[in-house]
């Protein structure tokens, strides 16, 4: 297969870029960098069945390929709302643009949604059937409307134009090449540990999460995109479900600390519970995750105790 990485230089694309390389695929990897890295795809540079280019999905790109994941978008709080009206229009403008690059090449198409599309939910734990609960106009919207709209599109892309699509609602993931400032509560709490600082939960730390290890979940979007005949949504996720709390504690136990908790005001709009309901996986994919979260913890503390220990040195 030919493949088209969109966001493929970011955390989960590079991840899901080396695998499809292993795999004997050809990849086109597409990112504009803004949260992308050129060093997470430096390790495939010379092999010749990858290419690299700089492009923002939000401009047309004119490619031949026979599979499309797109997963192009900023992914934490803190770069999608730096520039809210580019996330929206990266997650619909660029959703438009590859759905119209699929319908042209006949290419199938895989979106990576996400769990936020099910707001704070109150439903637990989350069925794909579940329409959600987004607040339309709050801070957080321009992401989980942004993803809401495009799965509209892929829909209606199919049902209209008989584009061949895959939707994964994607749910908290974590592991090597997260970046260390993106504010998302692993990469926070490891590297808070790592240097010693307090580490920071908001509200009281009983809100939960389910955390699913990156290479579970590039094996759900692989089985996904190469599974037939499955248009609706499919949840992808870890269902083991932790209090933040919980989180903090064990991230202190891997990394060997023993940090002062500080406890900040819950963010607007912050979910309460998140946990997947896999059962379509399980029965449609035969998929459900196999790292537990201490492995997973093990190896993304190691990644981060080499990038937090350059930078210190580079800063000393």
């Amino acid at each position: 297969m030919r493949c088209l990485v969109t966001g493929g230089a970011g955390f989960i694309g590079s991840h899901l870029c080396e695998r499809l390389i292993k795999e004997g695929h050809e990849v086109i990897c597409l990112d504009n960098f803004f949260t992308g890295r050129r060093e997470n795809v430096f390790q495939l540079l010379d092999d010749r069945r990858f290419e690299l280019l700089r492009h923002d999905v939000i401009e047309p790109v004119l490619l031949e390929v026979d599979q499309i994941y797109n997963l192009a978008c900023p992914a934490s709080p803190i770069h999608y709302q730096y520039n809210p009206v580019k996330t929206v229009k990266t997650s619909v403008m660029g959703m438009i643009n590859m759905l119209g690059l699929a319908k042209r090449v006949r290419a199938r198409i895989l979106q990576a949604s996400t769990s936020e599309v099910y707001g704070d939910p109150e439903v637990h734990p989350q069925p794909e059937e579940y329409w959600g609960n987004v607040n339309p106009i709050g801070i957080r919207s321009c992401y989980d409307e942004g993803k809401r709209i495009a799965e509209t599109l892929m829909m209606d892309y199919h049902r209209q134009n008989k584009v061949d699509t895959r939707i994964a609602r994607i749910f908290n993931t974590y592991g090597p090449r997260m970046m260390e400032d993106d504010g998302r509560v692993v990469s926070n709490f490891i590297v808070q540990a790592l240097r010693g600082e307090e580490m920071t939960i908001y509200g009281e730390g009983q809100q939960t999460r389910s955390f699913c290890y990156v290479d579970d979940l590039v094996e759900g979007l692989m089985r996904l995109m190469n599974t037939d005949d499955v248009h609706d949504p499919v949840n992808l996720g870890n269902p083991g479900e932790f209090t933040i709390k919980e989180l903090a504690e064990e991230v202190m136990r891997v990394c060997g600390a023993s940090a002062h908790i500080k406890y900040c005001p819950l963010p607007q709009d912050d979910p309460k519970q998140r946990k997947p309901d896999i059962t379509r996986a399980l029965q449609i994919l035969n998929w459900s995750p196999t790292i537990p979260l201490r492995e997973g913890l093990e190896r993304t503390v190691a990644y981060f105790a080499n990038r937090v220990n350059v930078a210190q040195d580079t800063s000393a």
